[in-house]
Parts: structure tokens; C-alpha cells; sequence
């Protein structure tokens, strides 16, 4: 009877069905979830080589400044803790896309920015989306990763991580220069580039099947037992990486502006392209060191690196200070790789998004406090008085991991007989 009442039936669900589960390839899929949390870090950055002209537009104190740095920083941290693992439950698609419309409501924020409350608004904006994104797109690298390699997952999230930083200060630098609306053509390639990862993030496959209702409640945050050994390496890795990243990125753009003595912004980020570029190529070279000698040859290589960049700006020396910058570089790179390698083929499936969660609070928390710190004590300290400080404090921190990270170390296996 039905057929008799609709001939045409079958035939349109024939040629509708094979359209709604057209997707890309996994392997398309997983680029751009990479593009995803290198958009996400690059996102970050991007008012950071504006803030010199907000503050002569404005005329607001540098406390004011490491406020609105504060206001991101806690604005991601709230979104790994409210709803670091949604994903899991929603689906990798839902939580990005999400993600990417807040980010485009935040960057429109600072396109219309009259005051600094609209800074406020907008990094805290901009933090609660970068928080959803990189949580769920490091989840979906290793559900599409078509072999689930760690080696290949933590290598593309580190690369994807530093390119994002590093071309995000870079482009924006060179635009501060050369653009005739520096407040505004910075964020409208910003958007541009929000567009594109929107639509290839509604044609990416869903790797999440068993899909569940909206929960957003403050969440402790949760490892699973069978994952929490490697969990506490990847703690150590980025705890050391990121703390000198947040020092680094705190106070290296001044502090290359001084050894440089120079006003151009990208001169002044020398030191931080040449950190993040050294880390990109690290990891892609030593990509398959085990994890714990990454973890604890790094932190060693972070410590050195640090000691170099105190003893350039003590000597006033810009070729020392580059020269501690690519050894942080190396270190960096190798610890957070270390971190990740042996983290990310462990994780259960149904609990990717929440370890992954887990993973960036510690490094944001690690990223933010000490760069906050810094910024409000260095008016009254000094610019090198405070980067020695919180220097050597990095110094001891690393040293302590890489000894926390070398105890990991498989036991030596003697031979029976």
C-alpha cells in the first residue's frame, strides 16, 4: 500500500543515504584535527604582539596586562575541568565545532574591542574554546590515526602545538609591521582561518559511536588505573616543557628587545621563533626516543638552555641568548614528545578526550603560572632580575623531573642462567 502511495520512495532513499554518510578519509580526518590544535595555539597568540599598541590606545598598567594573560589562561583551564572530556560523550564533531563558534565569537570580540573590558571578555572567550578544542582534536588524532602508532599521534600533536605558536607570533609580527590596520587585519586572517577548519571539521568522520547526552558538570579529573603510570611521565614531560615555555614566552619578547635593542616585534621574538622552530624539528628527527630518556634528556637540555639565555642577558650577549634558545628548543621538544609517546596508545577509548583533558591541565597550568607570576613582580623586580629567578627556579624544577622521569626507566632484565 505504501509503496502503491509513495512509487518514488525507495529510490530516494537510495540516493540521499549514500550522501549523508559521505565523510572524509581518516586520514583526512586526522589532518584536521591537527590543523585544529594548531589553529587553536595560534589563536592564542595572536593578541600577544598587540598588546604594546592596546596599552598606548588605552593606557593600561602592565598588571592589567598579565590580568588579561590570566584571564585566557583561566578561561582554558575552566574548560578542561568543565568540560575537558564532553567529547567522549557528544562526539568529536559536536565538541569542535562548538569550540571553533566560540572562537570566532571571541577573535569577533577583539575586532570591536573599544576598551580593555573587551580584551577581558574576549581571552576569556578565547581560553574556554581553545580548552574544548585541543582536549577533543588530540582525542581524535588517535581515534583516526588509521594505525593508532603513538609515535605518529605525538609527533603531529608536538609539531602541530609549536607550529601553531610559533607561525601564530611570526605572522602577526610581520602584520604589526607592514598592515595599515594592524588591530584589525591580524584577526581577520585569524577568522579566515577559523572558516576553513569549520568546514572541514563538518565533513570529518565521527569517530565516536556511542554517542550520549550534554553533561556539564565540574569534574575532577579523572585517569584510568591502566593508564596512570604512563600518565604521570607525560605529567613530568610537559610539566618541565611548558613551565619554561610560560617563562619564556612571559619575558623572552622584552629581554630580546633589550639584547637586541631593537623596537621591531619580530626581532624581539627571535628568541621564541627559534625555540618553537628547534622543538618542530626535534621532534620530527628524534620522533622514536623512548619515552622516558626523551622525558628526562629534555628536562637536562631545558635546564642548560636556561642557564644560557641567564648568562646571555647578564653578559648582554644576543648570540648566547639564541644559543640557550635552540638548546631549550631541543629540550623542549624532546620532553614533550617524551610525554606524550608513551601516553597516547595507552589511553582506553572511552576515555580519550577526559586523559587528554587531564594532560593539558597540567600543561596550562604549567604554561600559565609561572608567566603570570613573572608578569606581576617584574615592575618591581626588574626584567632580569625576575627572568633570573624564575630561571633558576625552572632550572631546579627540570632537574628534578628528569631525576622523576629517569626512575621510570624499565628494570634492567638479567638472563636466566
Amino acid at each position: 500500500m505504501n509503496d502503491q502511495l509513495f512509487p518514488h520512495q525507495p529510490q530516494i532513499a537510495r540516493e540521499v543515504a549514500p550522501w549523508v554518510r559521505r565523510s572524509l578519509p581518516a586520514q583526512v580526518g586526522f589532518a584536521v584535527a591537527a590543523y585544529v590544535i594548531g589553529l587553536g595555539f595560534f589563536a592564542s597568540v595572536v593578541p600577544s604582539p598587540l598588546y604594546q599598541t592596546y596599552r598606548e590606545l588605552w593606557g593600561f598598567s602592565p598588571l592589567t596586562l598579565t590580568l588579561i594573560y590570566a584571564t585566557y589562561a583561566f578561561g582554558v583551564l575552566a574548560a578542561l575541568l568543565l568540560a575537558g572530556s564532553v567529547s567522549d560523550d557528544v562526539g568529536r564533531r559536536p565538541a569542535l565545532l562548538t569550540a571553533l563558534v566560540a572562537l570566532t565569537g571571541s577573535t569577533l570580540l577583539f575586532v570591536f574591542a573599544s576598551s580593555t573590558w573587551w580584551l577581558f571578555v574576549g581571552r576569556g572567550l578565547q581560553g574556554l574554546a581553545t580548552g574544548i578544542a585541543i582536549s577533543s582534536a588530540s582525542a581524535a588524532l588517535v581515534d583516526l590515526q588509521p594505525r593508532r602508532d603513538p609515535v605518529v599521534v605525538s609527533v603531529t600533536n608536538g609539531v602541530a602545538s609549536n607550529a601553531g605558536l610559533g607561525l601564530g607570533i611570526l605572522v602577526v609580527s610581520v602584520l604589526v609591521q607592514i598592515a595599515t590596520m594592524p588591530l584589525t587585519v591580524p584577526y581577520l586572517v585569524l577568522l579566515a582561518l577559523i572558516a576553513l577548519a569549520i568546514i572541514a571539521v563538518l565533513w570529518m568522520p565521527e569517530p565516536v559511536k556511542d554517542r550520549q547526552r550534554l553533561r556539564l558538570t565540574v569534574q575532577r579529573p579523572y585517569v584510568p588505573a591502566v593508564v596512570r603510570g604512563p600518565f604521570l611521565l607525560a605529567a613530568l614531560g610537559v610539566l618541565a616543557s611548558w613551565s619554561i615555555a610560560g617563562l619564556f614566552f612571559s619575558l623572552g619578547p622584552q629581554l630580546g628587545a633589550e639584547l637586541f635593542h631593537t623596537t621591531n616585534p619580530v626581532m624581539a621574538n627571535v628568541g621564541v621563533f627559534t625555540l618553537l622552530g628547534t622543538a618542530a624539528l626535534t621532534q620530527l628527527t628524534l620522533g622514536r626516543t623512548t619515552p622516558w630518556l626523551g622525558a628526562s634528556g629534555g628536562s637536562v637540555a631545558l635546564a642548560a638552555g636556561i642557564l644560557l639565555i641567564i648568562a646571555g642577558a647578564a653578559l648582554d650577549s644576543g648570540a648566547i641568548y639564541l644559543i640557550g634558545s635552540i638548546l631549550d628548543g631541543f629540550g623542549f621538544g624532546l620532553a614533550f614528545l617524551g610525554a606524550l609517546r608513551g601516553l597516547v596508545g595507552r589511553i582506553p577509548p572511552a576515555h580519550r578526550a577526559g586523559v587528554m583533558s587531564a594532560f593539558y591541565l597540567v600543561g596550562y597550568a604549567s604554561l600559565s603560572v609561572p608567566a603570570v607570576l613573572a608578569g606581576l613582580v617584574v615592575d618591581s623586580l626588574g626584567l632580569q632580575a625576575t627572568f633570573e629567578t624564575f630561571g633558576l627556579v625552572a632550572v631546579l624544577l627540570s632537574l628534578v623531573v628528569a631525576g622523576g622521569a629517569w626512575r621510570t626507566r624499565p628494570a634492567a632484565q638479567i638472563p636466566a642462567g
